[in-house]
């Protein structure tokens, strides 16, 4: 019984050696998209112009808005795929079409504070056509006030 366990527990840890050596060699050349775009120097970056906007102090109820300005800083065209946030009291709306290298776009962000109050922070996260997944776009904030 002891020999089984043991010839159990070698089996475990030699396939999970495999499976992470694998992994290694991935994420060392990158899966195929990632590596034909590394090769030819190709890929779209995002750079927001400013990362947070507070709209001070704001009356609940209130629907405010904002537009966030952002450049390609990469060497391919920049698509936003989509853009969501941490809360469906806020809404992003982005250009469909593609942003070529160096140039710009808005990012138009919508706040209803209704049923809100106090403090309040919102984070808008973006994909974009680089296969980086979701990264953190801009935050807004404000304090709601109720009358």
């Amino acid at each position: 019984m002891k020999r089984l366990f043991c010839l159990l527990a070698c089996g475990s840890l030699l396939i999970a050696a495999c499976n992470n050596s694998a992994k290694n060699n991935a994420s060392a050349t990158g899966t195929a998209g990632s590596a034909q775009k590394n090769e030819a120097g190709q890929s779209a970056a995002l750079s927001f112009e400013e990362k947070v906007h507070n709209f001070g102090e704001i009356v609940q109820g209130e629907k405010v808005e904002y537009s966030f300005k952002f450049t390609n800083t990469g060497t391919s065209p920049l698509l936003i795929e989509d853009a969501i946030s941490s809360c469906g009291c806020t809404v992003p709306e982005w250009p469909k079409e593609p942003i070529k290298p160096g140039q710009s776009g808005y990012m138009k962000v919508i706040f209803d504070s209704h049923g809100k109050s106090g403090y309040t922070e919102k984070e808008i996260s973006v994909k974009i056509n680089n296969n980086d997944g979701y990264v953190l776009g801009p935050k807004i904030q404000c304090n709601i006030i109720t009358k």
